[in-house]
């Protein structure tokens, strides 16, 4: 990668090629730069971290590798189609292993449901656990496809920057009840608790209160069940890193350890950015992967907005935060033989608890964990007979008006944390030898999160689609948006798939003549 240095001259590019700045290396900026170089665009990254990858980067302790944000990818066609349209076959440059089981949710009651790959397999882990929601389970099933025809194939590969393409899907939303939360439709189809929780928790994943995010996303289910639940060899690290590749083999550059002070602009049309350090990168075109509050906020400061004023942003509501504990185990790879690559720990409440993160912006005492342990699908993120995790526990964002200061509280929620999962990993402690931590004070530091999010805007249906930031800025031409906070949404698929709305909002471009 190229890092940039102070006072470090800029390569020239071809006079030919139209400039293209992207700000931000997360998986919506490479996938956007992939795109853009594939159409002709001369093209810069410019990212303040020292990898690319953004949330999907990766940090290194002695010996091991914690990749810091999403474990698994869930529709490999997304970027085999992003391979493909960039002249190139994806399956040569990324390894990906199928998971079976996904990942195993456990309750404090002892049950254990395990999420399989073959129908048959899922079938039967319902009759054993739930079997009188077997039928309601089944009638699910096909509520999950027709909206993920709708939402995921249709919706969420169109443009939603004019009202009129919203209007045109209203009876689709209609019809399929998308004023219905995921876990009010849920509840429509079983009756369990515990299953409607596990049928109901998916928008967790990307920052969504399953009591009122739209039943739309119950999608999600049928991505895996289509799609299968994949692990990238080398962690997501290894994706981002395939996809910089693309880009500088394109004849692009990646610039890392670069703050973007400002986005410039020539009579209300986007014309670069303003690193901090004072160099000026000149473009036709600027695409942001940052969050769209910290494009508007702060990127375009200076700039009156139309619609996202920096008020607007402060009253909308925002995805929950994230406590975060990586640690890596000494000698532990044959121990807890019971725990897989991904574990679902639920504490004793779930819509409680999902209230006190939500509405009450409450740390409470108790949790639920998604514990991640890719050492037993991928040896090279420890060293040999080395385990390697990741706890995640969501928790309140800073949006409230006593912020939670996790500087007080990091250590005493990381031993609440410690001591539920010595129930699953029983004596893990005493073999931590690296370790970690992310909370949503560090989101907001790292990656410039407001309030600490961990998904950007909540996925709520009035903050979904047309009502999300566009992918073509409403405030300056030749402004674009990619990522978690803009349509379709947060996720690996609907991050990416953002590229692909994009690539049909930006024209081929018009190059020099021979």
């Amino acid at each position: 990668m190229t890092r940039l240095e102070p006072n470090l001259k800029i390569p020239v590019m071809s006079p030919a090629k139209p400039a293209a700045v992207v700000i931000g290396a997360g998986l919506g900026g490479l996938s956007a730069a992939m795109r853009l170089g594939s159409k002709g665009y001369s093209v810069t990254v410019v990212d303040r971290l020292d990898r690319v990858g953004g949330r999907g980067s990766s940090v290194s302790r002695d010996g091991f590798r914690f990749d810091l944000g999403p474990t698994i990818l869930t529709v490999p066609q997304v970027f085999e189609k992003l391979w493909q349209d960039c002249g190139r076959d994806f399956a040569a440059d990324v390894d990906l292993v199928p998971l079976d089981p996904f990942y195993e949710i456990r309750w404090q009651d002892g049950t254990r449901f395990q999420i399989r790959s073959s129908e048959k397999d899922m079938l039967a882990e319902v009759s054993k656990n739930f079997p009188k929601d077997l039928k309601g389970y089944r009638k699910f099933l096909k509520d999950c496809e027709k909206r993920y025809v709708f939402g995921f194939e249709g919706l969420g590969r169109k443009p939603m920057n004019q009202l009129w393409d919203l209007l045109k899907e209203l009876p689709g939303f209609i019809r399929l009840r998308a004023d219905r939360s995921v876990y009010a439709h849920v509840s429509t189809r079983v009756k369990d608790p515990k299953f409607r929780m596990a049928l109901s928790f998916h928008p967790l994943f990307i920052g969504g209160d399953p009591r009122n995010v739209t039943s739309m996303y119950i999608l999600v289910s049928h991505l895996e069940k289509a799609f299968g639940v994949h692990y990238v060899k080398g962690g997501v690290q290894a994706l981002a890193d395939a996809m910089a590749s693309v880009v500088k083999e394109q004849g692009g550059q990646v610039l890392l350890n670069s703050n973007v002070e400002t986005i410039t602009q020539n009579n209300q049309r986007a014309s670069g950015v303003i690193l901090e350090n004072g160099v000026h990168l000149n473009a036709e075109i600027v695409v942001s992967n940052a969050d769209p509050g910290w494009t508007y906020n702060k990127l375009l400061r200076r700039h009156k907005k139309k619609r996202w004023s920096e008020k607007r942003l402060k009253k909308s509501r925002w995805s929950m935060g994230l406590f975060v504990w990586y640690f890596g185990t000494r000698s532990t790879r044959d121990k807890w033989q019971d725990v897989g690559h991904h574990t679902i720990l639920n504490g004793p409440r779930y819509r409680g608890l999902l209230s006190d993160i939500f509405d009450k912006c409450f740390l409470a005492d108790d949790m639920s964990i998604y514990l991640h342990r890719p050492s037993i699908t991928d040896p090279s993120v420890a060293p040999k007979g080395d385990d390697c995790f990741y706890a995640l526990s969501p928790v309140p964002n800073l949006k409230t008006a006593t912020p939670i200061n996790w500087l007080q509280e990091v250590n005493s929620y990381k031993n609440r944390m410690r001591n539920v999962l010595e129930e699953t990993i029983p004596g893990f402690s005493a073999h931590i030898v690296a370790e970690h931590i992310l909370t949503p004070k560090d989101f907001e530091d790292r990656y410039l999160s407001p309030f600490g999010s961990g998904f950007s805007l909540e996925p709520r249906i009035f903050q979904s689609a047309w009502f999300r930031p566009h992918n073509i800025s409403e405030e300056i031409e030749n402004l674009y948006l990619v990522g978690a906070g803009t349509h379709p949404g947060a996720g690996i698929p609907s991050v990416v798939t953002s590229s692909e709305v994009l690539a049909q909002l930006v024209a081929d471009p018009v190059t020099g003549g021979s």
